[in-house]
């Protein structure tokens, strides 16, 4: 079955499975078809393996779907982030969508640092994320959202983008986020919504306590240019930003991620070398 519909249209997916093998994590499973893959796995850090999404096309337009699952075995320790970021096009009388589904088994560990979505002006699409941990599985992740290319001058004044992010534990809801946001919109420029921001990024870890909690204070006080708060709910470490382009919210979220990894992960922050790039 070819993974292209027609001349303007793909349905791609990607499945990567995990396990731990002796001292180091290998892609034990890859099975895919269409425009979506991955290049062969990195260890800069000797066990942990570092994983690049590609999307070899570069955006996603309109009648595109795409679907992507992440099945960590026990024990697996895992780094999965992208070259470059997502691109979400104008779009027709189609919509587009992304679909990621995470698995992460006992004792497995997952850094979910993808960089931003960007929604251009006049698109429609949904981007749904879901991650099921099992009881003892980790999690630190990320999501960022870049309304239009306030860089080149085009406002998001029409279109929608729909964005989900699920985290389950042993079947129960944690967090179920539900955001819709629409060009033009009041929501976009109220105090109440985005306040006039452009770009929105949520970071989600597990397994945290007050010490992660006063870091990521620590570095949200900092400010950088973003409005960032953080705060903890059980074990769950959430920290919110908003701010006037992408590359803000992404060098916060870094230092974010390198201040709370020796905390959460007993690790040193080794930054992908693809971000270098």
């Amino acid at each position: 079955m070819s993974a292209q519909i027609n001349n303007s249209e793909w349905r791609a997916r990607l499945l990567l499975t995990y396990r731990k093998r002796d001292e180091k994590t290998v892609l034990a499973g890859r099975e895919h078809y269409g425009p979506l893959t991955v290049q062969k796995p990195f260890y800069p850090e000797a066990d942990v393996c570092h994983t690049y999404l590609l999307h070899p096309p570069g955006g996603i337009a309109p009648g595109d779907h795409l679907s992507l699952n992440i099945v960590l075995e026990d024990a697996a320790e895992v780094l999965v982030t992208t070259p470059a970021a997502g691109k979400f096009y104008r779009c027709d009388h189609r919509g587009s969508s992304l679909q990621q589904h995470i698995h992460l088994a006992r004792g497995s560990a997952l850094e979910w640092l993808p960089q931003e979505s960007i929604a251009f002006n006049n698109c429609s699409a949904e981007v749904l994320t879901r991650v099921e941990l099992a009881d003892t599985a980790r999690f630190f992740g990320w999501d960022m959202v870049c309304l239009g290319r306030p860089a080149s001058g085009e406002a998001f004044t029409g279109g929608n983008f729909r964005q989900r992010f699920e985290l389950w534990r042993e079947g129960r809801p944690l967090l179920l986020e539900r955001s819709l946001y629409s060009g033009g919109a009041d929501a976009l420029q109220k105090p109440w919504g985005l306040n006039g921001h452009t770009v929105a990024g949520t970071l989600i870890a597990n397994y945290a306590d007050e010490s992660a909690l006063q870091a990521a204070r620590m570095v949200c006080e900092k400010g950088g240019g973003a409005l960032s708060a953080a705060t903890l709910v059980e074990d769950f470490l959430v920290c919110r930003c908003l701010a006037d382009s992408a590359e803000t919210v992404r060098n916060g979220f870094i230092e974010l991620w390198s201040a709370l990894r020796p905390l959460l992960f007993g690790r040193e922050g080794t930054v992908p070398r693809i971000w270098n790039t």
